[in-house]
């Protein structure tokens, strides 16, 4: 093993992570913008430095060995700090180029991202971003790999290494078109709201149970679900056509035209919007920023 730090290339570093991180040298290389062989050189480089083998050949790729395992968080934070040491002193959001990635829900697109983005705009008109779907089972590895900047969540979704704080507390509402015989003001009774036919947006599970059913159930109660959809965006056109009503986030029915909305006439337990993050950019000038107003921007719209 050579332990002279001056004969150890930090790109070699760099290909140790993409490596361990794919387990694939074509992959790997792709993601360094390199050859093939050119990694597979850093590779040889590598297992001299340190005096192992880093990688054994298996069926479906490469296969680290006890030492490259131990060596997978020392070096992606070595990399973590070398990027934030390169990276400006100051943030300036009117003349900043970047662009940052967000992982968010229908819902959170709606009531999120869009009074976010008027913000941003206003703010830093030269920051572009790209808004995705979550993957909950890739998130942790997207953010770690700088795929996604901030994630939107709920607190029992997000995993516990990650960072994360409240945006704010939903609560849910009826919902139904504005000329629904039912739309009067006052209470919708219980009788009525069992009565019903109703809309359920539902992502995984029982499509057609959501967390209404079991609050009516603690009362010995059911409704009748007769549509069920995966996107909270479709409900306001399946209720203006119909006389079917839904349950839904209070934030999200206040944005739908033509809608009325009333209390639920049983408490059904409500849900909090959280932004996630990652260690390598906890303390990162912009990301700071951006945190803090996706932070302000959520809270002016309770207003």
């Amino acid at each position: 093993m050579n332990h002279d730090i001056r004969n150890l290339d930090l790109n070699l570093l760099k290909a140790l992570d993409a490596l361990l991180d794919e387990r694939n040298v074509t992959r790997a290389a792709a993601r360094l913008s390199l050859t093939q062989p050119a990694v597979s050189g850093m590779l040889t480089r590598l297992r001299d430095y340190f005096a192992d083998p880093l990688f054994i050949r298996a069926p479906h790729g490469m296969v680290p060995t006890v030492r490259a395992q131990g060596l997978a968080e020392p070096v992606k934070r070595i990399l973590a700090d070398i990027e934030v040491l390169l990276q400006p002193a100051a943030f300036v959001p009117q003349t900043a180029t970047l662009t940052w990635t967000l992982a968010a829900t229908d819902y959170a697109l709606k009531v999120v991202i869009v009074p976010f983005i008027a913000r941003l705009k206003q703010l830093a008109p030269g920051i572009r971003v790209r808004v995705e779907t979550v993957e909950p089972q890739r998130l942790v590895s997207q953010l770690e790999r700088g795929e996604v900047d901030i994630a939107l969540m709920t607190p029992y979704s997000t995993p516990p290494e990650l960072h994360s704080r409240v945006l704010f507390d939903e609560h849910f509402v009826c919902m139904m078109r504005a000329n629904h015989p039912d739309a009067a003001p006052g209470q919708l009774s219980l009788d009525r709201f069992c009565a019903l036919e109703h809309a359920l947006v539902s992502w995984d599970g029982d499509r057609f149970r959501g967390v209404v059913d079991g609050a009516l159930a603690a009362q010995s109660r059911t409704r009748r679900v007769g549509v069920s959809v995966s996107n909270f965006l479709i409900l306001p056109e399946l209720l203006a056509v119909s006389d079917m009503i839904a349950v839904v986030p209070q934030r999200l029915a206040r944005l739908a035209p033509g809608m009325c909305t009333l209390d639920t006439p049983l408490p059904v337990p409500g849900f909090t919007k959280t932004m996630t993050w990652h260690a390598r950019t906890h303390r990162d000038p912009a990301h700071l920023w951006l945190r803090n107003l996706l932070l302000e921007s959520s809270m002016s719209e309770l207003a």
